[in-house]
């Protein structure tokens, strides 16, 4: 796409002897848009995708010109802008599903009777297979092999199909199983911090310069943030418009202003940082804003440091958490073997962008600021259920107690121990049953990693073992991580307390930490233990991690080792001992916490850019598995009907080239009353497949012994499996059934109670619709597309909150459902609603638009009835269009046909 180029800002950057063509903010900044050079970086980044991409239409001289005005209106803007990335990132939870929409999209193409090679991606698609991997085996040298060989034997049916995908459709590669997670792949490869192109412009082939950027159907996307690329998670259903053409529509945003300042001291983690800013920002309340992070303390942050407070950015809320370019960046990239040219070429670029900081380089005007000093970071947890709670290190043991006996309504029984059959041991509340080193947030950071194995070497030489009711592993973001501790020895330290490595992918941190030892189990269940796990993670939602733990915290990794020798939350780690020495004397956490000098000592030995190069030499290749999987050919799917991983999803069935006219909501049923926070975890299907369950019940309805049900995220491809656990976690509560946990709801006027999905499939039949109402940040968490198109596929209409999280507001307007939310003061609880009731929401129809105010009618049961304004919380006019259509999928395809 030629830019109409209004501000005259198209010019040459030569670079080694070589031309590319870019478009000038200091050029833009002569020809018109004042100030601009004073904007944040990341605004700088969506200016420059503005001005490259004005077509007059989606972007206008007046949506340019408005990001200059951002300046003098105290950094907000209620203005709506196009902005298209560069790329996109999937792992494979999220990009199975994708990949069979596009797939489905083919097949709905044909039917519409035009081209299916039409359906392709049209910017560059990476997905990187590292969610799979779950730990069935642990604690010993042959616990890798037997995960891979369980992970294969268990996906072959979704990985020939992402290998068909692979060869039949352009722009899409795919990063085989056992490579790492794609937020560390991203950082450590696929990033060039500046993206170029080939392109037609006057008659002449040119190569065109232009900031990475990128969405990825993970939210934690953003960690790329630390290397100076934009990118945030969006849901699948918008990272498959964005590959099939469709600019993201979204407002200028905010953008928060993060001063740094100081030097964390000695024995202060990465982790420790990122915990603490976490808890700032949520305090701060930084939903739907870009955060950037400045001041002098930047010069005493690794790359990998910034990447770990990037990762956490949908902890903190924020859109994203960026970090300028400036020279670590460029250390960085060399440093992992980027080539040399494209290095080269990132620092001009930059600095001719004005998009490089320096030392002496003037703060950015921001909509707001807060600020650290990094001296005052303490060591920390964060726990037990919510990523932003943090507990000083000092506190943890107190902190443990007084959840217990609050929050897990435990009085008095700190003490309670129980037998574990076959065993010489008991577990009690607090117990640590799962320690894991795992996660993008920490395994891309070898100063955190290289401090664990040091801190398992001085532990081993003091004698010290894990606790044996711990299960404890290893999984690292990069096959560099695993070259790098096996060089320096300390993965024989590691080993040696049980922290062998068990994957390369995410494992625990998104539930796949495989189930405990069946004794472990028992005693817990028997029990009613509330036991503990302590992770290197981002998320320790309540259900997350295991069904059998209650108590989720986030910690270091050398935290982790620590924990797991302790083996419970109620040691102070501060205070108490780790354990005896061989000579019976206590061993103390500072006695064997390594220092920050050994730390960087062995980085600089054992971290090459060798390593890099060799490890990412040929990334698309895959192991002997993947090598062998065959796959069918043709530009459109094979199905299979006895599949239960992948199916042809419902969503273009009897579709025509023209929407029908939305209609109103009329005399509704509630599914669901919701409280404050329910995350994504809680609509979305994940973790294990239970017998009883409705998607169990699917399963062995099709042959398939519970055995092999494998979990939710590897059948995200079937959409059967899938609308059958949207609303079913263990731990969610449905208000209209008072003190019951699950997937439960009520089916009126009968009152008969069953599953969530049983009483939607009544209702359906019965052609009614269906409401659900929640709190305040309704859909925290993941972008997981399944708690958008799990709700559509249940007959969800709309959906009333308090308020929404930003990606889970966008996925339901994308699968054709209205967000709305309750004015200020006004709940479901406020109106007395007990879930019996009739809701109609008129105003669909016509003339409806953006954020417009609507009403409900909610009829009670005792013939009361009364109106409630609600805000629509479709923003923009793209989402409008999308909604009327259907949602963005046949919004998409109806353009592609016409």
């Amino acid at each position: 796409m030629t830019s109409l180029d209004s501000f005259k800002c198209r010019t040459t950057l030569s670079v080694d002897d070589k031309d590319y063509v870019y478009y000038s903010l200091e050029a833009a900044e002569k020809n018109g848009l004042a100030g601009i050079s004073r904007l944040p970086f990341s605004m700088k980044v969506l200016l420059e995708n503005l001005l490259r991409f004005e077509d007059g239409r989606s972007v206008t001289k007046e949506d340019i010109a408005s990001v200059a005005e951002w300046l003098t209106s105290r950094g907000t803007s209620g203005r709506e802008i196009a902005y298209r990335p560069a790329r996109v990132l999937m792992q494979d939870f999220t990009g199975v599903p994708a990949v069979v929409d596009l797939a489905a999209m083919r097949d709905a193409m044909v039917n519409l009777g035009g081209d299916p090679e039409k359906i392709n991606p049209l910017v560059p698609v990476d997905l990187v297979i590292d969610h799979s991997v779950i730990v069935n085996y642990f604690g010993d040298s042959s616990a890798f092999r037997k995960n891979v060989e369980e992970e294969y034997k268990q996906n072959q049916e979704r990985y020939r199909f992402l290998k068909w995908g692979q060869s039949a459709f352009d722009n899409f590669r795919v990063v085989p199983p056992g490579t790492g997670i794609c937020h560390q792949v991203n950082l450590e490869y696929l990033a060039q911090t500046v993206w170029t192109r080939k392109e037609e412009l006057n008659g002449k082939t040119v190569t065109i310069a232009y900031p990475d950027t990128l969405v990825g159907t993970d939210s934690h996307t953003t960690m790329v943030n630390g290397l100076g690329v934009l990118g945030w998670g969006v849901g699948g259903i918008e990272a498959e418009a964005a590959m099939l053409g469709q600019p993201i529509s979204m407002l200028i945003p905010e953008v928060i202003g993060f001063k740094l300042s100081g030097k964390l001291k000695e024995g202060i983690t990465a982790t420790d940082l990122v915990l603490t800013v976490t808890q700032m920002l949520r305090k701060k309340g930084v939903v739907g804003k870009f955060v950037e992070f400045f001041g002098p303390g930047l010069d005493h942050l690794s790359l990998a440091d910034r990447a770990t407070i990037g990762n956490m950015a949908p902890e903190y809320g924020a859109t994203c958490g960026f970090f300028p370019v400036d020279r670590e960046t460029i250390d960085y990239l060399d440093e992992t073997g980027r080539k040399g040219s494209r290095v080269e070429l990132v620092e001009a670029y930059c600095k001719a962008q004005g998009m490089w900081r320096k030392k002496d380089t003037p703060d950015p005007v921001f909509t707001d600021t807060l600020e650290l000093d990094l001296d005052t970071v303490l060591p920390s947890l964060a726990g037990p259920k919510r990523p932003q709670d943090r507990v000083l290190l000092t506190d943890s043991k107190t902190g443990f107690i007084a959840a217990l006996e609050g929050e897990f309504k435990k009085p008095g029984e700190a003490d309670k121990r129980v037998p574990v059959a076959g065993e010489d041991f008991t577990v009690g509340h607090g117990d640590v049953v799962i320690a894991a080193i795992t996660s993008c947030t920490n395994t891309s950071n070898p100063s955190v990693l290289i401090g664990a194995g040091l801190l398992a070497r001085n532990a081993v030489k003091k004698g010290l073992k894990s606790k044996p009711w711990v299960k404890t592993s290893l999984a690292p973001g990069s096959q560099v991580v695993a070259e790098y501790l096996d060089k320096s020895g300390l993965q024989a330290d590691l080993d040696a307390l049980g922290f062998n490595l068990v994957g390369f992918g995410c494992t625990t941190c998104i539930g796949n930490s495989g189930p405990l030892p069946e004794a472990i189990s028992e005693a817990v269940n028997a029990g009613d233990l509330v036991a503990a796990a302590v992770l290197s993670g981002n998320r320790n939602f309540e259900g997350r991690v295991n069904p059998d733990v209650k108590a989720n915290y986030l910690a270091s990794p050398p935290l982790v080792v620590a924990y797991a020798i302790a083996g419970s939350l109620q040691v102070d780690l501060t205070t108490e001992p780790l354990g005896l020495d061989d000579d019976g004397k206590p061993v103390y956490l500072k006695d064997i916490w390594p220092s920050n000098k050994e730390i960087a000592q062995y980085i600089r030995e054992n971290v090459t850019k060798k390593m890099f190069k060799e490890k990412y030499s040929d990334v698309f290749k895959g192991d002997e598995h993947w090598q062998k999987i065959s796959i069918p050919t043709g530009q459109t799917y094979a199905w299979q009907d006895s599949s239960t991983y992948v199916q042809n999803p419902p969503y273009f069935v009897g579709m025509t080239k023209e929407p029908e006219p939305v209609t109103d909501i009329i005399d509704a049923r509630l599914l669901g009353l919701f409280l404050d926070s329910i995350t994504t975890d809680h609509i979305s299907p994940a973790g294990s497949i239970k017998a009883s369950s409705p998607a169990g019940q699917y399963l062995v309805e099709h042959q398939v012994r519970p055995v092999d049900f494998n979990q939710y995220g590897t059948r995200r491809g079937n959409h059967e499996v899938m609308m059958r656990g949207t609303f079913a976690n263990i731990r969610i509560k449905n208000q209209m059934v008072p003190g019951v946990e699950g997937g439960v709801s009520v089916h009126y006027p009968d009152g008969d109670q069953a599953s969530i999905y049983d009483v939607a499939m009544r209702y359906k039949a019965e052609g009614v619709p269906l409401v659900v109402m929640a709190g305040k940040e309704y859909g925290t968490g993941s972008s997981r597309d399944w708690a958008a198109k799990g709700t559509k596929l249940l007959g969800i209409r709309a959906v009333v909150a308090q308020s929404f999280e930003r990606i889970h507001r966008s996925n339901l307007v994308g699968m054709g459902i209205m967000p709305l939310v309750f004015q200020e003061g006004t709940s479901w609880q406020t109106l007395g609603m007990k879930g019996d009731e009739l809701v109609t929401l008129r105003g669909i129809e016509g003339e409806l638009k953006p954020r417009q105010t609507m009403t409900a009618i909610v009829a009670y049961a005792d013939g009361r009835v009364t109106e409630v304004p609600l805000i629509c919380r479709i923003d923009t006019l793209d989402e409008l269009d999308y909604f009327r259509s259907g949602g963005i999928l046949p919004y998409v395809l109806r353009s592609l046909a016409a």
